[in-house]
């Protein structure tokens, strides 16, 4: 757990925050699961941080859910038309960029 929430710091994963009275905190919990070898002993011990959803207000904190998720199939593809093209891949800003309601 110590490990998973320095990883999460360092990455500048989220911004501490004061709170405000007419927003509904959606509360965050550990889970843990251990990790095994091929022949069933103890690899190590993992540890995730997650937001738990059940805390969640409908129509104040969401109207409808959505989660984009990729295929495999479609990242796939997607990568061989950057082989075949010779297309030089570049990386971009997809979650949250310039968001100016409040989160």
């Amino acid at each position: 757990m110590y490990d998973e929430y320095n990883a999460l710091d360092k990455n500048d994963t989220w911004l501490l925050v004061s709170r405000l009275a007419c927003v509904n905190m959606v509360r965050s919990m550990w889970l843990f699961k251990h990790k095994f070898h091929a022949n069933g002993t103890l690899s190590r011990y993992k540890a995730c941080l997650v937001a738990n959803g059940s805390s969640q207000q409908l129509v104040v904190d969401f109207n409808e859910t959505f989660s984009p998720v990729v295929k495999p199939a479609t990242i796939r593809t997607v990568l061989r038309l950057v082989v075949s093209q010779t297309i030089e891949p570049q990386s971009l800003q997809f979650l949250l960029p310039g968001t100016s309601e409040l989160v």
